[in-house]
């Protein structure tokens, strides 16, 4: 496959429309030199793919090349639309104002957000630019799903130039609490721009309640249960509902590929590896200070010191996806958690066995499964996180009831997995006590446990989720549509 060619027909229109930070390909080099694309792994590619392919869906996203356009094209079924963005926009756009801004905003300000009118300026040209790419595609009465806190004002500057397009509006990550969210000097300005959509989807019923005491404080929107409706002066004159839609995985494929005796075999190698201890813990996360990695290595460190664990007896096992590492406070972190592995391995391991294994790289899906059904207990200690999808994928990978979740309360999975073994990371002392109740946890327990948590998982898949979303705003339109907002 050679670099895409461009679009023969620049005037098509789509019914649906999807739109995100990034298109859902990643840039590969052929065999041959030439330059293609790929179809991304990600969950959310996932869930949309066959619903675009079916209805002929378009999707608008950033390529993931600098200072480069590129015409539109067609990959698996999708039109794609590439937004260009420039080494100055990703600078003040992407790591500026979404992730040194946004990111810590609205992850409780683990670390202090900055704000900069610089930064400000260009997310709103950038969000303009994406809304631009959509109204050129279009079609009259389309549905729209913009996605992420990348793109919060998209949903305004499409409902302004094109009222008749039904507009959805999903957060991957947590919503503030008003005390937080007031810190935020253009918080109006986001705020107006999300209720631009008929339907905002959030992770948590608490996300959700978040946004619309945020829209009765901060605007002059009037909220009634989950919809917030306009004044009668306002240019955007459609009701915003705000639900909570908790995103999840593709089961099925995740617990066939546990059944795979390739991966089976990798499993059971990994853990000869190790020295094949009793336990196996393991830590799946990016490197990000909201996963609460240091947390959990201050916890493990001291259950070794005490002796409550012991090396040859178990070994923690952590991924550590790289992240953002040009931006000072992820280079930090790094510094920080290798320093603490470090210390751990040097004070605990011996000649014949290992305590901790810190893998700082990334693993395609097949790595991670084989991952999951090596390890007997997994560690989720995120401090904030809007979903945390590595615990459902552990959970779907152990479809013979092994196995143990130890989950953050502060996750959107610990309102769906509610028989994991919850944990605050803030209290280490109280995480101590339940990764070892996850250690000494007998095999009756853990398959009930395990069993109650796959059933959720089975019915609530990630293609439930788009489904659900999209038939809710296609009803919330058509309702819209046909009775006035009454005042």
């Amino acid at each position: 496959m050679g670099t895409p060619a461009p679009s023969q027909n620049t005037e098509q229109s789509y019914d649906l429309v999807v739109v995100a930070n990034r298109l859902p390909v990643d840039r590969i080099t052929n065999p041959d030199g030439t330059q293609g694309f790929r179809r991304s792994p990600g969950g959310l590619v996932t869930a949309l793919a066959p619903i675009m392919a079916a209805s002929d869906g378009a999707w608008v996203g950033w390529h993931g090349g600098v200072d480069e356009e590129l015409e539109s094209f067609d990959k698996d079924d999708i039109h794609l639309v590439p937004v260009p963005l420039s080494e100055d926009d990703l600078e003040l756009y992407y790591e500026g104002f979404s992730n040194s801004t946004l990111w810590p905003l609205y992850h409780d300000v683990i670390v202090p957000p900055e704000y900069h009118r610089t930064w400000w300026d260009r997310y709103k040209k950038i969000n303009q630019r994406f809304a631009d790419a959509v109204l050129k595609i279009a079609a009259p009465n389309a549905t729209v799903w913009v996605h992420d806190y990348q793109l919060q004002l998209v949903p305004q500057m499409i409902r302004l130039a094109r009222p008749d397009l039904k507009i959805g509006f999903f957060l991957h990550i947590p919503f503030p609490a008003a005390s937080l969210f007031s810190q935020l000097p253009w918080r109006t300005q986001i705020l107006q721009g999300l209720a631009g959509a008929d339907l905002v989807g959030f992770q948590r019923e608490a996300d959700a309640s978040n946004f619309l005491r945020c829209l009765r404080r901060f605007t002059d929107y009037s909220t009634k249960g989950d919809v917030a409706t306009p004044p009668a002066d306002n240019q955007m004159q459609n009701l915003c509902r705000a639900k909570a839609h908790p995103i999840s995985i593709d089961t099925e494929q995740i617990a066939k590929l546990s059944r795979d005796p390739q991966i089976i075999a990798r499993a059971a190698q990994i853990r000869n590896e190790l020295g094949n201890p009793k336990t196996v813990i393991l830590g799946v996360d990016r490197l990000d200070y909201t996963k609460g990695i240091r947390h959990r290595l201050k916890a493990y460190g001291e259950l070794l010191a005490d002796e409550q664990l012991r090396a040859g007896d178990v070994c923690l096992i952590q991924v550590a996806s790289p992240s953002r590492e040009n931006v000072d406070t992820y280079m930090e972190l790094r510094d920080q958690v290798e320093l603490m592995v470090g210390q751990i391995t040097g004070q605990h391991d011996t000649l014949s066995h290992t305590t901790l294994r810190y893998l700082h790289q990334s693993y395609p899906l097949r790595e991670m499964i084989s991952l999951y059904l090596a390890a007997d207990v997994l560690l989720v200690t995120a401090l904030r996180d809007g979903m945390n999808l590595v615990a459902k994928e552990f959970v779907a990978a152990h479809q013979d009831g092994r196995g143990v979740l130890v989950l953050s309360e502060y996750t959107g999975a610990a309102d769906q997995l509610t028989q994991a073994v919850l944990v605050n990371p803030h209290d280490i002392d109280g995480m101590k006590d339940k990764i070892i109740q996850a250690v000494n946890m007998n095999e009756a327990e853990q398959e009930k446990r395990m069993r109650r948590m796959n059933r959720h998982l089975k019915v609530n898949t990630v293609a439930r989720w788009s489904e659900v979303f999209l038939a809710e705003l296609a009803e919330i339109s058509a309702a819209s549509s046909t009775d006035a907002i009454v005042r």
